[in-house]
């Protein structure tokens, strides 16, 4: 089978690809903006990759992307959740629109499967009572769950209209290996990459927000299974099934890594849930128990991970 990763050379494309080259036979492309986003996985000499670096913008040339592949895997975006406010207008043409023309051009080019990476916790808002199944009313409160959100309804529309297979991922908060601990995303990442340098945390709020964290290895397999199987459902919740919160991981990495850590507590965000963790029993009835790794085992293998890579000393 081939297989392109349109947005595939960051956190989630990289650990996918890995999981596509060591665990399947697929012929993989990956694409992404530039040439040097690609130096990770090129480091790691993976079989049956290439690598194109090529925009997703309006004036993409999507035809030259998709063609040939059997499954379209979109993980771009523009905008991360925390920021996704700050231009409504400029971030839905960036990426609503331009999926729009992806989809077009996989209908041209009879790709056989589109695989979307939306939002576990962005698409529902704070409506839903946890643990959140995927048939809850989804209101979003930030721009990034609207186009999260109007993505899926686009891709039930092609399939409506054009026959165009797909699967939605509603993924919840994945961490691991390849996430830059930088602040902007993946609270447990940075927080165990501060635990083992400077010891300072920055907590938006009181660290009550409750939140779904599952190791990127269980979601990039959970990923494939879905992908592959043949259930006729096209939309999977797929986190941990367990809610945490702030405080409660930064408990579990004073247990784990660091037993002292510098708090500080700063202005919370209007575009933060205070509570979001998914019911994963939709994936759980048709591939399996997903039996993840437990956040503490989780945060033992990020810090791992960090020393060999050099990340941390």
């Amino acid at each position: 089978m081939k297989s392109v990763i349109i947005g595939g050379a960051g956190f989630i494309g990289t650990n996918l690809a890995i999981h596509l080259a060591r665990e399947t036979d697929d012929q993989i492309t990956i694409i992404d903006r530039e040439d040097y986003y690609f130096d990770t996985l090129k480091s790691l000499n993976l079989p049956r990759i290439t690598y194109k670096a090529a925009p997703f913008s309006i004036d993409a040339d999507f035809d030259e992307q998709v063609k040939g592949q059997d499954v379209v895997y979109h993980l771009a975006s523009t905008v991360i959740p925390g920021t996704s406010n700050q231009n409504v207008p400029a971030e839905l043409e960036a990426n609503i629109i331009v999926t729009a023309k992806l989809l077009d051009t996989c209908v041209r080019q009879e790709v056989k499967k589109v695989v979307f990476i939306s939002s576990g916790g962005a698409v529902y808002g704070k409506k839903g009572t946890c643990p959140i199944p995927e048939d809850t009313v989804t209101y979003p409160i930030s721009s990034y769950g609207i186009q999260k959100l109007a993505i899926e309804k686009l891709l039930y529309l092609y399939h409506y209209q054009e026959n165009l297979d797909y699967r939605v991922i509603r993924l919840a908060n994945p961490y691991g290996p390849y996430q830059r601990p930088n602040g902007r995303l993946g609270v447990v990442t940075t927080f165990v990459y501060k635990a083992l340098t400077d010891g300072k945390l920055v907590v938006y709020g009181d660290g009550s927000v409750v939140r779904d964290f599952i190791y990127i290895e269980d979601a990039v397999r959970a990923i494939n299974k879905i992908v592959n199987g043949n259930s006729d459902l096209r939309i999977f919740n797929l986190g941990s099934g367990k809610g945490t919160s702030v405080n409660e991981l930064i408990s579990d990495i004073k247990e784990s890594i660091a037993s002292e850590l510098e708090v500080e507590h700063i202005a919370t965000r209007a575009a933060d849930v205070p509570v979001n963790y998914l019911d994963i029993s939709r994936y759980e009835a048709n591939y399996g128990k997903l039996n993840p790794l437990s956040l503490k085992d989780g945060i033992l293998k990020t810090a791992q991970f960090m020393k060999e890579t050099g990340m941390v000393k």
